[in-house]
């Protein structure tokens, strides 16, 4: 019997190693185990090579795997870009952006604009994935994002990066110690500090700024979430440093927000695959982020 090549056989592929088990790829695409193992092994019989192999608990592609699973993602977008075009005779639909950034850009600064966005575009889906700069970067460079807002630096061979908005990172602290001015690396080290966990670039930024003043961050607390740390902050658990989108007036309740001296700064970029094929959607999107952002 011939073996024949079927979509879905490729989109099992790609779920399998994409969630690096079998089991999750059953889960999701609503399968039982043995139905995507079967699935594997004629994707398998069709290219005549192991596609998949264990390590350790994950499943991970072979050589040829990887080719393959390249060649299923391009597959895909084609796809995809055919759906696009038919879908506005169908529906109207501009289709679907996946955006991935970091948890304070998400909260504090995409709201406003993928809702201005959605107001004008209503038909346009966009999906937002959080998570640090690296792991961004990585969903980014398999395909599983189609846009990322990351801080910079930020790089990869295959990713097309474009600065888009700096602003300032600022020192925090309970309202009943507010300083009466700028406050130094030496002042910040001598209180106990509440900083983001060590995994981002923001926290990288943070320690560097320390260690050109000769000083090390010895934080008491480390926290994934800006809100948990100004809640630390205002009940008098610490000092930190945030970004200043994070410290609004109307965000910063119980808190003092004081610049930094010397200054710190961040930047976040556009990030995209360099072979990315542009839709309508996607541009409307970075359209909508460079204005935004930029002002």
């Amino acid at each position: 019997m011939k073996n024949i090549l079927a979509l879905q056989h490729l989109d099992i592929l790609i779920d399998v190693v994409e969630l690096g088990t079998f089991s999750a790829a059953a889960e999701k695409a609503q399968l039982s185990q043995p139905a995507v193992s079967q699935q594997i092994r004629q994707l398998e019989r069709y290219f005549g090579a192991r596609l998949l192999e264990r390590c350790g608990r994950k499943v991970r592609p072979t050589d040829v795997g990887r080719l393959v699973v390249q060649g299923a993602y391009r597959i895909r977008d084609e796809l995809e870009a055919v759906q696009e075009a038919v879908q506005p005779f169908r529906t109207g639909s501009a289709g679907r952006v996946r955006i991935g950034t970091g948890a304070t850009a998400c909260i504090y600064l995409l709201p406003p604009i993928l809702g201005e966005l959605s107001r004008r575009t209503p038909e346009l889906e966009c999906t937002v994935h959080t998570g640090n700069s690296p792991d961004i970067q990585r969903l980014l460079e398999e395909n599983a994002l189609d846009l990322g807002l990351v801080t910079l630096p930020a790089a990869g061979r295959s990713l097309e990066t474009t600065p888009l908005f700096t602003e300032d990172l600022m020192a925090i602290s309970p309202e009943t110690e507010a300083p009466e001015g700028p406050v130094t690396a030496e002042m910040l080290s001598a209180r106990p500090l509440v900083l983001y966990e060590d995994a981002g670039h923001t926290r990288q930024l943070i320690d560097r700024w320390f260690q050109e003043s000769g000083l090390t961050a010895k934080p008491v607390m480390e926290l994934g979430s800006v809100e948990a740390i100004k809640e630390m902050v205002a009940a008098g658990l610490g000092w930190s440093i945030l970004p200043a989108s994070s410290v609004t007036r109307a965000r910063s309740r119980g808190l003092a927000v004081v610049p930094l001296v010397p200054r710190l700064t961040r930047s976040l970029g556009l990030m995209i695959r360099r072979d990315k094929r542009l839709t309508a959607g996607l541009r409307q999107v970075i359209g909508a982020l460079e204005k935004g952002l930029r002002g």
